[in-house]
């Protein structure tokens, strides 16, 4: 028999509270968990979730149990563990995350789950977990060097099992990295789909834009805009960041020499080595799958074509050839086989594709009257670009299955800009305007997720996501 709060008239009731509450949680997420997550506010990107599905899934991240880490560098206390947890699954918009006031137990080892307070309280799933120093043998050894075990479990709350656990010891600085990694391992046991929030962003930070004293910087961060570093900083513009698949370089341009120079940067060392000078344009640079060459739009012979760069021999090979229009922003298929880019060779910006193989070109937009800087999905099938409909003057961020040939717009902001996709697949980071200044702003590929990043530094702008980042190790 059915206790009563569960019966229908209840259920109803139940049903329409949640959604008031799933939308009251959205709207303060960045309020609850941006205090949690220290720094967020005070010096990188703020993320503020605007729109999230209507019936997410109920997850309780409880804090992490164990003795305090405020003696350590990073991370300053094991409930960050937690709050990062919590905050990664809200603002992917499908989950709901209980507020740790709102719980009835505190469990930290699994004799300790006492489902029913997870009933009571309607949960669908509850991560618990500890950090420890370890403390024998080779592991005393590793807590010498202030090294810190960290365990978690995720449990099915109406199967009343653990469906998932994980275990890794780790110096301080890569404690939010496991963060993260709890994060997607959840979010890949619940949805089936693995988790990018251990991923990075690079975009370029302006202060002081539209003024003499502009000054750029080039920045890359977690995800979250937690962990912010500049990897170059210049008086001098910054476009096209663009990540290599082993995330230790990043290609862009810069203008630190008076005119287009691609560069190429090591992320760790900092080393800088010029790539592309030739007169006239260097842009939109974007490494190959495996990393060994570069794509980009040069106007060395006169109007801007692709080429394709070896970086390891130095060999500039032509792709297109378009004497009276204008080939720029390629993009590499999955598998290296062929080139996605824009070009205004029938009268207005569409995108086109070019096999490298066979040299066949198609036509890949139709829709619209401007269509440019082409992201590919992982699956090969979907694009996203910046998107102009006929008798339009605002530009929206679309999406494009290219069997079906169906159009979807994505945004509702204007001036939408510089599309770059999370390496799931799930969602996609943009530049866009608001109140007047450069923010980024994230959109779920469904559309029903939504959530935006603005800097108190300046205006931001040119996103790109990276690749997934094994900063614990493969996978397991």
């Amino acid at each position: 028999m059915k206790p009563a709060w569960r019966g229908a008239p209840a259920a109803r009731k139940l049903a329409a509270a949640r959604k008031l509450e799933a939308a009251r949680r959205l709207a303060a997420a960045a309020a609850l968990f941006g205090m949690a997550v220290a720094g967020a506010t005070a010096h990188g990107l703020e993320i503020v979730i605007t729109q999230g599905w209507d019936s997410p899934t109920r997850i309780a991240v409880v804090p992490f149990g164990g003795p305090p880490l405020r003696d350590r560098p990073g991370p300053v206390a094991t409930i960050e563990l937690a709050d990062v947890v919590a905050f990664d699954l809200q603002r992917s918009g499908q989950f709901d995350a209980l507020p740790s006031g709102d719980m009835l137990s505190l469990p930290t080892m699994p004799e300790e789950v006492l489902f029913r307070d997870w009933r009571i309280l309607d949960m669908d799933y509850v991560v618990i977990g500890r950090a420890w120093e370890p403390s024998a043998g080779a592991a005393r050894e590793r807590a010498g060097r202030g090294e810190v075990s960290i365990l978690y479990y995720l449990y099915d709350v109406a199967a009343e099992r653990e469906i998932r656990r994980g275990q890794w010891t780790v110096p301080p600085r890569l404690i939010r990295d496991v963060a993260h990694r709890i994060s997607d391992d959840v979010y890949e046991a619940v949805t089936g789909i693995r988790g990018a929030f251990g991923t990075k962003i690079l975009y370029v930070l302006v202060e002081d834009a539209g003024t003499p004293q502009a000054i750029y910087s080039l920045i890359v961060a977690d995800a979250d805009g937690e962990r912010e570093r500049t990897l170059y900083r210049s008086s001098e513009p910054i476009l096209s960041p663009s990540w290599a698949p082993d995330l230790d370089r990043v290609a862009y341009v810069s203008f630190e020499t008076g005119r287009s120079t691609i560069v190429v940067q090591n992320v760790e060392s900092g080393e800088r080595r010029r790539v592309a000078e030739y007169r006239g344009i260097n842009g939109a640079p974007v490494f190959s799958p495996t990393g060994d060459a570069l794509a980009m739009s040069l106007s060395r012979d006169g109007n801007p074509e692709i080429y394709i760069k070896d970086l390891v021999s130095g060999d500039l090979r032509r792709i297109t050839r378009s004497p009276a229009a204008i080939d720029t922003e390629p993009i590499w298929a999955p598998d290296g086989a062929s080139l996605i880019f824009t070009s205004d060779r029938g009268g207005r910006p569409q995108i086109y594709r070019k096999d490298l193989r066979t040299a066949l070109e198609e036509r890949l937009t139709f829709e619209g009257s401007y269509n440019a800087r082409a992201r590919l999905l992982p699956d090969g099938r979907h694009l996203v670009y910046v998107h102009r409909s006929e008798g339009a003057s605002i530009y929206h961020i679309a999406w494009q299955d290219l069997e079906r040939g169906t159009v979807k717009v994505l945004t509702e902001t204007a001036l939408d800009e510089s599309p770059s996709l999370a390496p799931n697949g799930t969602m996609m980071m943009y530049a866009t305007r608001e109140r007047g200044r450069g923010i980024l702003a994230v959109v779920s590929i469904d559309g029903r997720v939504k959530y935006i990043l603005p800097s108190a530094r300046g205006d931001v702008r040119e996103p790109a996501w990276s690749p997934y980042v094994d900063a614990l190790g493969p996978r397991g």
